[in-house]
C-alpha cells in the first residue's frame, strides 16, 4: 500500500490491515523457510508495509 492510500484509512481499518499483513507475513516467512519462495522481495516490501501501518495507528491514536 502507499503512503497516501494509508493515511485515508480509518483507525479500525488500519487495524483490519494490519492484522491481515501480519497474518499473511507469517504465512510467507514459514513458505521461504521451508522452500525459497519465488519472488523474496515480497517478504521485505510486506515487512515495510507492516512498518508503515504501525506507524500510522500510532499516529492516529
Amino acid at each position: 500500500m502507499k503512503n497516501a492510500d494509508i493515511k485515508n484509512l480509518s483507525k479500525e481499518d488500519l487495524i483490519n490491515q494490519l492484522a491481515e499483513a501480519q497474518a499473511n507475513y507469517s504465512k510467507l516467512k514459514l513458505a521461504h523457510r521451508i522452500s525459497p519462495v519465488e519472488n523474496p522481495i515480497q517478504i521485505r516490501d510486506l515487512r515495510r508495509s507492516i512498518a508503515r501501518l504501525n506507524t500510522e495507528l500510532t499516529n492516529k491514536q
